[in-house]
């Protein structure tokens, strides 16, 4: 594993889009994972913001996140189905490798797995002429799919080479503490079928309530080496690493405290935890000279 395996997600790093391309470049990143906010609320407009990653120079993996898509019907799948299509362009226009798709908390989803299946093979049919793969995560309090073994389900149902399952470290942890989810079930998903990986921790052992939960993933993730799953992730991070994923990494930690500190340190921070987690892969490793301090 080199450095070059490792994204930042810019919902880690504070300031504006420029001064979070900068920073991942300044850290020895070369690839990021974007939000559609970034672009869509750049404050001298869109196409300013697409020439500022284009001049980055960094690969953009993925765009996030598109909410509450699968599951409906009538007017409101219609309506959920051109915004989709818009966020396809979106990547297009970026050169983004993924459009990642979280699952829903809407009142008004169906809890159907065909159904759910049928509205993700339709985003994977659109997104294959872009040459656009779909990661679809379970969130942890996603209304009818909170759990990773039923997102695997559901990919299997849809039956597209491009559509798979992305792996976020905090709701597979935050599961397993608040519903007992089975871990090691980790091992049955191949790893062509992993789309992306998403890695963070957070420090205390468990959420007990979906409340806690919620407040944890949005403001109180920290890299991982810096919170109390260290053992957990580990075990993660190699079960991925035997199913055979050869894909990214990326370092999606919500945290208000990161926010507040210059953008600098923070990506210091995930360089230090890249370190960390090819220090627990059995087949990657970083060359020494990114021990820190050496660079």
């Amino acid at each position: 594993m080199n450095l070059g395996d490792f994204s930042m997600d810019t919902i880690t790093l504070p300031g504006s889009l420029e001064s979070k391309l900068d920073a991942a470049n300044a850290a020895g990143f070369s690839q990021i994972t974007l939000w559609a906010k970034d672009l869509a609320g750049h404050p001298d407009g869109y196409e300013a913001a697409l020439n500022e990653v284009r001049l980055s120079g960094l690969r953009v993996n993925g765009i996030q996140v598109m909410r509450d898509y699968e599951g409906l019907s009538g007017p409101l799948h219609r309506y959920k189905v051109e915004t989709v299509k818009t966020m396809l362009k979106l990547c297009e226009a970026v050169g983004a490798e993924r459009l990642l798709i979280c699952s829903s908390t809407s009142a008004h989803a169906s809890g159907d797995v065909d159904h759910i299946a049928a509205d993700l093979r339709k985003v994977a049919m659109l997104a294959t002429p872009l040459g656009i793969r779909v990661g679809y995560e379970a969130l942890s309090w996603g209304r009818h799919v909170s759990d990773f073994e039923l997102s695997w389900e559901i990919v299997q149902r849809a039956d597209r080479a491009n559509l798979g399952v992305c792996i976020d470290a905090f709701h597979v942890l935050a599961n397993c503490g608040l519903n007992g989810t089975n871990f090691d079930a980790l091992a049955t998903i191949p790893g062509e079928r992993i789309a992306f990986v998403q890695l963070s921790d957070f420090l205390w052992k468990a959420v007990r309530t979906p409340e806690e939960r919620i407040e944890t993933a949005r403001h109180l993730r920290v890299f991982p080496g810096e919170g109390v799953h260290s053992a957990e992730l580990s075990r993660m991070i190699r079960m991925i690493d035997r199913s055979g994923y050869r894909g990214d990494w990326s370092f999606e930690v919500f945290n208000d405290d990161y926010l507040q500190m210059p953008v600098d340190i923070v990506a210091q921070r995930a360089r230090d935890a890249a370190m960390w987690v090819a220090a627990q892969s059995e087949r990657r490793s970083l060359p020494r000279t990114l021990v820190r301090g050496s660079h």
